[in-house]
């Protein structure tokens, strides 16, 4: 039995669609036909189709397969590198303003 068929938030669903329409294109500006694309990145043409359209379904391993054959693949690097909502997340814990009623080691001495 399968597993239920989850929504996708529209937002991720717009951008997921955005970047299928971006390897398309760089497909298509380095001459590689679909057919011989799905051979290169090992899948079939209806999967490289999904990928082309936005499919969240698509692994991230084909995504990977078909960005090396695009000489993309550095393009993952780039992916989560600049976490800015974490990093301030961290510093905020790290950055604990002192209670009133504390003494420092300074004030002790």
């Amino acid at each position: 039995m399968s597993r239920p068929a989850r929504p996708h938030f529209p937002k991720t669903q717009r951008r997921a669609e955005a970047l299928g329409e971006r390897l398309r294109l760089a497909r298509l500006r380095r001459r590689i036909n679909e057919t011989e694309m799905a051979a290169r990145v090992g899948v079939s043409r209806p999967t490289l189709r999904r990928l082309e359209s936005g499919s969240l379904a698509v692994s991230i391993s084909v995504l990977a397969r078909a960005l090396e054959v695009l000489s993309l693949d550095d393009q993952l690097d780039l992916i989560g590198r600049d976490d800015e909502l974490g990093e301030r997340l961290n510093d905020s814990r790290l950055t604990r303003p002192r209670r009133s009623g504390a003494r420092s080691l300074a004030d002790e001495l």
